[in-house]
């Protein structure tokens, strides 16, 4: 069967990648269906903390692609600067006590590429962070001030207007879908209920359960997704502007005089229940709100509000799976751990491949290919 460029599209999953995928697709002329289990931002988008960055190690083609990443959130930022759920306010980081020598490194590190890094000793952290407590702050810390932090349930909002505007047909609720595959191509979607709905090409791009949803293709994906857990606590007059990122809490603004809040400590003490929930203690959730409290002039009493519990997207080998597979023709995924950094620019690039069939060189290390 000659494989032309698709004309319509179906995708599982509502989550960011999924919907921005969608968007591109729209854009460039394309009819899309977007099919989600529940509702949308529902896993993954939903509690993610959606840092905006491109700090620390990382192989070339990873840093170039999220640096393309961060410049298309600027893109969306100057339109409307004063858009609560995007914002450029930096990031701050630093390691335990007695792992000065790492931080420092770490500065190095980002400085030998071009990255705006500062290496800050407590008393200059005050003038770019009044509201942390210096007295928490141990003595090397990095500010990157070019990066920020977007709310990825309202970015899927806002790009969900865009796509009802241009004709987009959303199916809620389809439970678990599967990839419809036939004579040597994929040719849609089958929901739970056994439903198809025909399609010229297919994006698989559910989070964590991508692996699972390609494996009946014969398509062997590394997954190291851990459990996590994002925390929004009450709202109160915090004046953070950075996401922080420390040894025992990472903070991040949040629309409403909220926080946002996660780790990774507490992943022994969720528990998984045979119906596929989740949950926690509430004292080790206030535990980490505690934490947070600690690195805020005045200590204030922070308070959880609500929060969500599921499985982080992280490919086997830490880095992204974007692309067509070449045992399931018509059948693309994306599946990585930096889904807001990536969350734009992705879905651009695979939105181009999807239509033109030409492959971006952007995502030529990122093949699913190379777990087989």
């Amino acid at each position: 069967m000659p494989i032309v460029p698709a004309k319509h599209v179906a995708i599982i999953g509502g989550g960011i990648m999924g919907v921005s995928t969608a968007v591109h697709l729209l854009r460039a002329g394309a009819s899309v269906t977007l099919l989600t289990e529940t509702q949308l931002a529902s896993e993954a988008t939903g509690r993610s903390l959606s840092w905006l960055n491109s700090a620390g190690e990382r192989s070339g083609p990873y840093h170039e692609l999220r640096m393309a990443g961060i410049d298309r959130y600027r893109t969306l930022f100057a339109a409307d600067p004063t858009r609560q759920w995007l914002q450029f306010g930096g990031g701050i980081f630093w390691n335990a006590a007695g792992k000065e020598a790492d931080t420092r490194a770490r500065h190095d590190y980002e400085k030998s590429h071009g990255y705006d890094s500062q290496l800050l000793e407590p008393g200059t952290l005050a003038a770019v962070a009044p509201s942390i407590d210096a007295g928490t702050v141990p003595p090397a810390a990095i500010f990157n001030p070019a990066e920020g932090w977007v709310s990825l349930p309202d970015l899927v909002e806002f790009l969900m207007a865009e796509f009802h505007d241009r004709g987009g047909r959303l199916v809620l609720n389809a439970g678990k879908a599967a990839v419809a595959f036939d004579n040597g191509h994929a040719t849609g979607v089958t929901d739970e209920s056994g439903k198809v709905y025909s399609a010229d090409a297919v994006l698989v791009a559910c989070g964590a359960a991508t692996p699972a949803v390609v494996a009946p293709l014969g398509v062997q994906i590394g997954n190291a997704s851990p459990l996590s857990m994002l925390v929004i606590t009450k709202p109160l007059e915090h004046g953070i502007t950075a996401v922080m990122n420390t040894p025992r809490v990472a903070i991040r603004p949040n629309p409403g005089n909220t926080l946002a809040l996660d780790h990774d400590w507490y992943e022994d003490s969720i528990t998984e229940h045979a119906d596929g929930t989740f949950s926690i203690l509430d004292d080790v959730v206030q535990e980490l709100a505690d934490e947070a409290s600690k690195l805020l002039t005045g200590n204030p009493n922070l308070k959880p509000a609500s929060w969500k519990i599921g499985y982080k997207p992280i490919p086997g080998d830490g880095e992204p799976v974007f692309g067509e597979l070449t045992k399931a023709p018509g059948c693309y995924v994306a599946f990585t751990h930096s889904g807001a950094t990536l969350g734009l620019i992705a879905g651009e690039l695979l939105a181009g491949e999807i239509l033109t069939r030409e492959k971006h060189p952007m995502l030529a290390t990122f093949r699913p290919e190379r777990f087989s």
